[in-house]
């Protein structure tokens, strides 16, 4: 059975599934049409050193960098509309091939061209993050973003941590506003 996420109260993906190597962490959203044009949401991974800062810039992964330097990390590619059930984006992630100077790994969702088209999460119904074992598809934790985040467009929905030789995952649902670049500018 899954575990709910609460933001701030990180597990251990050790303890939850001993011996897992392989996650892949989906993101959905609900399908809304503003102002005459689909809200665009798009999921990125920040790779952070221990200062809290991206490795380097190929450590941003998201839909115009698939792939992490060390292949950890990858994309599955862009959904424009958030149509149908279940995942709208995913990222898979080999955690034994994670590059030792990588200490966090933070799941955001922006929507695309937002302040052009006037969209924000506030539009946006029933977010989530759901961790499955990679081996067998298997949720392991979910985390449904229930606040609204009215004039938000960015949001910083998950993260994983090293703990020792482990892994922890910690809901956050941090909203931002400045869209991406805002996102870039914090962790460079």
């Amino acid at each position: 059975m899954a575990i709910t996420l609460e933001k701030k109260k990180p597990i251990s993906l050790v303890k939850e599934k001993p011996g897992m190597q392989y996650i892949i962490a989906g993101l959905g959203w609900d399908e809304a049409t503003i102002n005459g044009v689909p809200v665009d949401c798009d999921v990125s991974v920040f790779l952070l050193g221990a200062n809290g800062k991206l490795v380097s810039d190929e450590h941003f992964i998201f839909y115009n960098n698939l792939k992490s330097p060390d292949g950890a990390v990858a994309h599955t590619g862009d959904s424009r509309d958030g149509d149908g059930d279940g995942d709208d984006e995913s990222i898979k992630i080999e955690l034994s091939k994670i590059d030792a100077v990588v200490e966090y790994i933070y799941f955001a969702i922006t929507i695309h061209e937002s302040e052009t088209r006037g969209h924000h999460f506030g539009n946006v119904e029933n977010s989530f993050i759901k961790i499955r074992n990679g081996a067998d598809n298997a949720v392991l934790c979910q985390y449904q973003l229930k606040e609204s985040f009215d004039g938000q467009d960015s949001l910083i929905i998950a993260s994983l941590s090293r703990n020792g030789g482990a892994w922890n995952v910690e809901a956050l649902g941090q909203p931002f506003s400045g869209g991406l670049a805002t996102l870039i500018e914090l962790y460079q």
